[in-house]
């Protein structure tokens, strides 16, 4: 038996039952493709449920303020996924009449679409004969044919796409590409996979091999920044704060955030204060004091952000101020919303 029936046959026997696999409608697929870009199908559940509830066609996404579409998906991350989400339903709904292309080279023109999610819009909603290849298909192919490309190689996609290829029955692609991405999921770990307990525990190139663990190849090393971020948490005679949208490029964009002060290092609280008290002289400040003396380390890709929180406690009041209530209406990044939150 080849490959991709063996692998068929062990998915119609393990497969998860995910909301988004029960339709042919790209929209849904569309909204999960991109929610699950770099995310846990455990996380993003509750974020599918809660964008189909809120926006059940691309028209309604189509027709939210952006503010709306990034306060639901706060705490998923990478959010100019939300941005170029609802960037592009609104271009579907405006200028395509909300008819989604139905091929991949068409998807692929579409903003925050790249080769992956076209290929799988493109297969499971319209039976194109195209590959997927996420993480999990290039680490199910290269332990099965002992590929030693490296997986971060600007060839990568290439090589293994033609290799996916071949293996596709060209009647139905859509339930491989769903077979060999859930393999990858569940079965072929990156960890510690179970290969004693796998169906191509005689065929699997690595496995005889004892090279499992050895790959995929990937030399590319990711160069972490670390940055320190100080926000100033003020607070008036009537308790209202400040905030801020962030509209530079980079981290966050549109989202909202505390005054904040980006420093070289982390800041002991006579300097901080120093700093704060030159930086706002226009405000009255009564006090300053330190909420964490220890840094919140917040982990991004490709960042390492060391937080802390300044209160500082003004005379009068703030124009413009928020009150609490409101202030969580606001769309902000994970970490200050859990900070407003145990507040």
């Amino acid at each position: 038996m080849d490959f991709s029936k063996l692998l068929i046959g062990w998915y119609l026997q393990n497969k998860r039952d995910l909301p988004w696999r029960n339709t042919t409608n790209p929209y849904p697929i569309w909204l999960s493709e991109i929610m699950l870009q770099q995310t846990r199908v455990a996380q993003g559940m509750p974020y599918f449920f809660s964008f189909t509830n809120a926006f059940p066609t691309v028209f309604d996404l189509a027709n939210a303020h952006e503010e709306q579409v990034l306060k639901l998906w706060q705490g998923l991350g990478y959010y100019s996924r939300a941005r170029n989400l609802h960037q592009t339903a609104q271009y579907i709904a405006n200028e395509l009449g909300g008819i989604f292309p139905n091929n991949y080279k068409d998807l692929l023109q579409l903003k925050g679409i790249g080769e992956y999610t076209a290929a799988a819009i493109a297969s499971f909603a319209y039976n194109e004969v195209v590959p997927v290849v996420d993480g999990n298909v290039f680490r199910v192919l290269s332990r099965y044919f002992d590929i030693e490309t490296d997986i971060a190689s600007a060839s990568a996609k290439k090589e293994f796409s033609a290799i996916a290829l071949e293996s596709i029955p060209k009647d139905n692609p859509a339930l491989f590409n769903q077979a060999i991405m859930e393999f990858g999921a569940l079965q072929c770990v990156p960890k510690n996979p179970n290969c004693s307990d796998c169906i191509f525990n005689q065929s699997c190139a690595a496995l005889q091999k004892k090279k499992v663990d050895q790959l995929p190849v990937k030399l590319k090393k990711l160069k972490v920044r670390n940055r320190y971020f100080n926000y100033l948490i003020f607070s008036d005679d009537v308790e209202n704060t400040i905030i801020q949208k962030r509209t530079d490029k980079g981290i966050w964009h549109n989202l909202y955030e505390f005054p904040l002060i980006e420093s070289e290092k982390e800041e002991d609280f006579k300097t901080m204060s120093k700093q704060i008290q030159n930086n706002f002289q226009h405000w009255n400040i009564l006090t300053i004091g330190e909420e964490n003396s220890k840094s919140i380390i917040h982990k991004l890709s490709h960042q390492h952000l060391h937080i802390k929180f300044w209160n500082v406690k003004v005379g009068g009041t703030i124009p413009n101020g928020i009150n609490s209530t409101d202030l969580k209406t606001y769309p902000f990044p994970i970490v200050l919303h859990n900070f407003i939150e145990a507040k």
